[in-house]
């Protein structure tokens, strides 16, 4: 039996593909613009010539006109006369472009999407390798740029929305967190510790631990925690650990169950570390809730990751259960069940990106 017919002509996936290198290029330009500082001098010094950016970052001029150039040409930043000889021209950052490329809280800052991609293109070797030996690519060999834009990417939902929207959403656990006694919360695959200072901001009575097992993230966290001190206590450990500090009322797992190698494993870790009457609350990718193609955006993009990075992660690690990036509330139910859970509730937060389950001990 034939298949179903492809989703373009030839002709549509040339020009495909010739978008995507595009796009592509210009992340490139956008990772230069952060890793330089290109983009926060524009904001606060503009509108410069090509050699007032260069004095302004630190870079040689020539850099700075062709860079200009290509983000003007791109649309990523305006251009007062093109018509000026182009030493003279000026180039401003548009204010509706602020949130996206400099304002690290802003909700559409998008910017650190540039700094994964960096990361992935020097790991795509060792990824192709994994591809033939079956084995997996550790998560330091994406490099530090890479923890740095996937902190960066989910900094503005971790900051504002986890405590500003999310818990609340959750009243019983809201209540118990900013209550007595003073609740002790696990933040485990806290990556540079964003949601652990955003826990520890919002629910001060609350004694906090954030896990991760990158040395590299957790070093950045406590770099954090020491500069807005705040008494948050990190350890470069696993899930499996956790309990050994416990009991906790809450165990958060943010985008982070599918990159484990057994999550199974650790969700029964978890529901050991968790005191009575304790949760814990899983926030992970809103892929579709069984495979289709082609498939929407966001399925697009979790798929893009999964091959490249989320996959390849979670088998460094064998035996590997090997989810993948989409992870489907079937997926998520299979597991919570299996780790020994009476309940795995899916709940009624509205989000783009994340689908959000409370896992408990007991049925009711």
């Amino acid at each position: 039996m034939m298949g179903p017919a492809p989703s373009f002509s030839e002709e549509q996936l040339a020009d495909r593909l010739f978008q995507a290198m595009i796009h592509t290029l210009e992340l490139f330009g956008v990772y230069l613009g952060k890793r330089l500082g290109l983009y926060a001098a524009l904001h606060a010094r503009g509108p410069l010539t090509p050699a007032g950016l260069a004095a302004a970052a630190g870079i040689v001029e020539r850099y700075a006109r062709e860079w200009l150039e290509q983000q003007a040409v791109a649309g990523l930043i305006a251009v007062d006369d093109a018509a000026r000889p182009a030493e003279e021209r000026r180039y401003r950052m548009p204010a509706e472009h602020v949130g996206v490329l400099v304002d690290p809280d802003h909700a559409a800052h998008l910017a650190p999407f540039a700094e994964m991609a960096a990361g992935i293109g020097g790991a795509l070797e060792h990824v192709a390798n994994a591809y033939r030996t079956g084995q997996g690519v550790p998560y330091e060999a994406y490099g530090a740029v890479f923890v740095s834009g996937q902190g960066g990417i989910n900094r503005p939902a971790f900051v504002q929305d986890l405590t500003g929207s999310w818990l609340p959403a959750i009243p019983d656990l809201h209540r118990r967190l900013a209550g007595d006694p003073p609740a002790r919360v696990a933040d485990v695959g806290c990556g540079v510790g964003w949601s652990t200072l955003a826990l520890a901001r919002a629910y001060p009575r609350a004694t906090v631990v954030g896990y991760d097992m990158d040395a590299a993230s957790i070093a950045e966290a406590r770099r954090r925690a020491t500069a807005d001190d705040l008494a948050v206590r990190f350890e470069a450990k696993g899930a499996e650990t956790v309990a050994s500090d416990g009991p906790f009322d809450l165990i958060v797992v943010l985008e982070a169950l599918h990159d484990m190698a057994q999550p199974t494993r650790a969700l029964a870790a978890l529901r050991a570390a968790l005191a009575p009457g304790g949760s814990v609350l899983v926030a992970d990718e809103r892929v579709a809730e069984r495979f289709y193609a082609p498939g929407d955006p966001v399925e697009r993009m979790m798929y893009g990751w999964s091959v490249v990075h989320c996959l390849p992660v979670a088998m460094a690690e064998q035996p590997s259960e090997a989810i993948g990036t989409a992870i489907r509330p079937d997926t998520v139910r299979r597991c919570a069940r299996d780790a020994g859970f009476a309940r795995c509730d899916v709940l009624d937060i509205e989000n783009p990106m994340f689908r959000f389950y409370r896992l408990s001990t007991t049925a009711s």
